[in-house]
């Protein structure tokens, strides 16, 4: 039986994030170098987003480069770098497809030229689209994120623009690259690591998390569909009691 078919539309997650790990092992598994893996991981991103699209979720966030991956060897880098410019235009048609508008978060400039260029093209070219947002982390770290956050306000309070006694939750938000996105709800991790590597720290505050063994390239649309019905299963009370839900 197709789980698609499980699924209650009325409580979908509104945003889901994905960790997508485990390229590096497949790869390995395969006797081949890791860089075979990323290509086969793109695959699995192809289904996910058209899965997520389909069900009717409104936002998608995948952790696709951290600031920590700079460090990786040079060549896998490169690799990486070139993969995701094939895949930007690649996958374009797609987008315009499925109507999806894509986003990007992280500190954008630190990429190579062509990705930025690659990646501000496609972003420009589907900014219309209002199916759901494909937004891709890239050169991200939320501590990052954190901090420039507080520098912006700080700068801000200086110059009497924000008074400390009106910092709250909404004005930490609006300087998040997130200001756009709704908290995440459920958050997945692929590859049987249990850690959330430094990933939207402050928005998975209240998410559900679900993490699953199998490596990123053999992520399938029934993987995704066991973790939302898990996520739909789950009693979320945001710190009410469960006789308060009821």
């Amino acid at each position: 039986m197709d789980l698609k078919n499980k699924i209650l539309p009325d409580t979908l997650p509104k945003h889901i994030a994905i960790i997508m790990d485990g390229n590096g092992r497949w790869a390995k598994k395969q006797g081949m170098l890791r860089a075979f893996g990323h290509e086969n991981g793109t695959k699995s991103v192809r289904t996910t987003v058209e899965a997520c699209a389909e069900l009717g979720v409104e936002n998608l966030t995948l952790y696709a480069f951290s600031t920590e991956n700079w460090n990786r060897p040079q060549l896998e880098v490169k690799t990486l770098m070139k993969l995701l410019v094939s895949s930007l235009a690649k996958e374009l048609k797609t987008l315009q497809k499925n109507n999806i508008k894509l986003c990007a978060i992280g500190n954008l400039h630190s990429l190579p030229k062509k990705v930025f260029k690659e990646l501000s093209d496609v972003i420009e070219t589907t900014k219309g689209n209002t199916r759901m947002t494909l937004t891709l982390a890239l050169s991200y770290g939320s501590r990052d994120e954190i901090i420039n956050a507080i520098k912006e306000i700080s700068i801000k309070v200086k110059n009497n623009i924000i008074s400390p006694e009106n910092i709250d939750e909404s004005i930490i938000n609006e300087h998040l690259y997130t200001q756009n996105l709704p908290d995440v709800d459920l958050l997945i991790r692929t590859s049987g690591e249990q850690r959330i590597s430094n990933f939207l720290l402050w928005q998975i505050a209240y998410a559900e998390l679900h993490f699953t063994s199998v490596l990123w390239p053999d992520f399938t649309r029934q993987h995704l569909y066991e973790a939302i019905i898990e996520y739909q299963k789950r009693e979320r009370r945001f710190g009410k009691t469960s006789d308060q839900l009821s």
